[in-house]
């Protein structure tokens, strides 16, 4: 089994709390997309980003001063967003940081899939950004179009992400824990043979299920941290989370989705 969730924008940088032990698989890809962006003016990348003036002239920097191979961190501990928060690994013990190496894998559009202690460096470039030199076509699905998705990351990334995901999963499953945005670079490469099966944090208004963005990542996060700690291999064992008062709710459902609800 593996577990997806998404990065964050908020990134730093932490070389002494845990080491890295690898290069991010596709770093050469990644190399393509920086090179992207250290060939764009300032302006042309601050359209890219859609951010304000501050951020983009920090990034704007980063991109021209940045080494994929140096100085680097731990990808679990590099991203500061509110799923990253609550999932705390940096107090893990080593049997839960051993699970999230095996089983935890971070959806990036610059990186594409990051293993929770392959070394990076902070970056900004969303998945949705329309930037694919050497898009390839990818299916209907992946935020609109084939044409469309050449615009975008998904091209370029097309069916990578899912095949990476898919080596040494021996029952082929994924738990995904990842927003709209990163899950739709794998969604569409499923086969009937997969499993891939999403959890939903909501409250019930009336007889709809409504998610809060807060705290469905905040939840997202004491999930990792949840199976971490128990070591789960076993997706109906995921029945038994109770974080941030979160039941799970049988009745709402399915053999897709996991809906958990406060």
């Amino acid at each position: 089994m593996k577990i997806i969730i998404s990065p964050a924008k908020k990134m730093n940088v932490d070389t002494d709390s845990l080491a890295v032990t690898a290069l991010p698989v596709f770093l050469e890809q990644t190399r393509i997309l920086c090179r992207s962006v250290q060939e764009m003016t300032f302006e042309e990348a601050k359209d890219l980003w859609g951010c304000n003036e501050k951020l983009a002239r920090l990034n704007y920097r980063r991109f021209q001063e940045m080494d994929l191979e140096g100085n680097l961190t731990p990808a679990v501990l590099s991203y500061e967003g509110l799923q990253y928060q609550h999932m705390a690994p940096g107090v893990f013990t080593w049997e839960a940081l051993s699970y999230l190496d095996q089983h935890l894998r971070i959806l990036s559009g610059f990186y594409g899939i990051l293993r929770p202690f392959d070394g990076v460096t902070p970056y900004r470039l969303e998945m949705q950004a329309k930037l694919s030199p050497d898009a390839k076509e990818t299916p209907a699905g992946a935020g609109g179009s084939s044409a469309e998705n050449k615009k975008y990351l998904y091209g370029f990334w097309g069916r990578k992400l899912y095949e990476e995901l898919m080596k040494e999963n021996e029952n082929r499953t994924i738990l995904n824990l990842a927003s709209r945005e990163y899950s739709l670079a794998v969604e569409p490469y499923l086969t009937p043979d997969d499993r891939f099966v999403s959890c939903v944090f909501g409250e019930l208004q009336g007889k709809k299920i409504r998610q809060k963005a807060t705290l469905a990542k905040m939840a997202r996060g004491e999930m990792v941290r949840f199976m971490a700690e128990g070591q789960i291999t076993d997706l109906e064992k995921l029945r038994d989370f109770k974080g941030l008062g979160f039941c799970y709710a049988e009745e709402f459902s399915t053999e897709r989705e996991l809906v958990f609800l406060i």
